[in-house]
């Protein structure tokens, strides 16, 4: 599932190729042909990212919301639009280039307050301006939950994903099974700067890269990482393979029916 950043991008894009004008809107597979003709012809005033959500806004006429899921995608490219391949959920065809969305877990046009009540159900996402930390330190350190888990729930912490999760924890030596009742505000302070300052570079890079220069494969001559997620990380999809830092080899275990991968070393118990 794509994490924060992936949907900040594509905000920024979409923002950025389609605000201010109006825009053709259609669903060439039928799911969504009712809500594209009412905000079709109409002007594309914005996009935001919160969490994992997309949002379009119409104006007077509602905002088209978007969760990908574990499948969506969008396809992005230059006008001329070529005819619809697959299952085109909706079609956005803007002056100078066109997106294709496929996928989704949700692709819907909401009122105002629809969106707003969207909103009030997520926890502070690290990469928006109006972000409250405090609002999930209040959520953390009260409960018995685990770190990990905690990481992951949305209600708690909006954006955040399985990469973010296994990453973060690793840099600030947490053990994932720690309760969240149990984790220093410090700590926790620290981590959040380190969720901005992290998934600030994935919107601006578009991968995850969560290993310090003296890691880099280039300093310690190890192989690059090939995986389709792409970027350097310390333990995320590495059960096995030697700690970067110390040599043990990452773990991995299951935590809510999500892989979890963390070094007993590095960060124990």
């Amino acid at each position: 599932m794509p994490e924060g950043h992936t949907l900040h991008r594509l905000a920024r894009l979409h923002k950025r190729r389609y605000a201010g004008a109006p825009v053709e809107v259609s669903s060439p597979q039928g799911r969504f042909a009712t809500e594209a003709s009412t905000v079709d012809g109409k002007v594309f005033e914005g996009a935001e990212a919160y969490g994992k959500h997309l949002f379009h806004h119409f104006g007077p006429q509602g905002t088209v919301h978007v969760h990908l899921g574990l499948y969506g995608t969008f396809t992005e490219s230059k006008l001329p639009a070529t005819p619809p391949q697959g299952q085109v959920r909706m079609r956005l065809v803007g002056r100078t280039h066109w997106t294709d969305l496929r996928g989704p877990t949700r692709c819907e046009l909401l009122t105002e307050e629809q969106v707003d009540a969207i909103k009030a159900r997520l926890g502070p996402d690290p990469l928006r301006r109006d972000a409250r930390p405090e609002r999930a330190w209040a959520r953390i350190s009260s409960s018995r939950t685990s770190v990990a888990a905690l990481l992951m729930d949305q209600s708690v912490l909006a954006g955040v994903g399985n990469v973010y999760r296994a990453e973060v924890l690793f840099r600030h030596g947490v053990a994932p099974t720690l309760p969240g009742k149990a984790l220093d505000a410090v700590l926790w302070k620290e981590i959040w700067d380190d969720l901005v300052a992290l998934m600030r570079d994935g919107v601006r890079t578009g991968r995850i890269d969560t290993v310090a220069d003296e890691h880099l494969p280039e300093v310690t001559g190890r192989a690059p990482r090939v995986d389709r997620h792409g970027g350097e990380v310390y333990v995320y999809r590495r059960a096995g393979q030697p700690c970067l830092v110390c040599g043990t080899p990452v773990a991995h275990a299951e935590l809510a029916g999500r892989n979890l991968y963390w070094c007993p070393t590095c960060q124990p118990a």
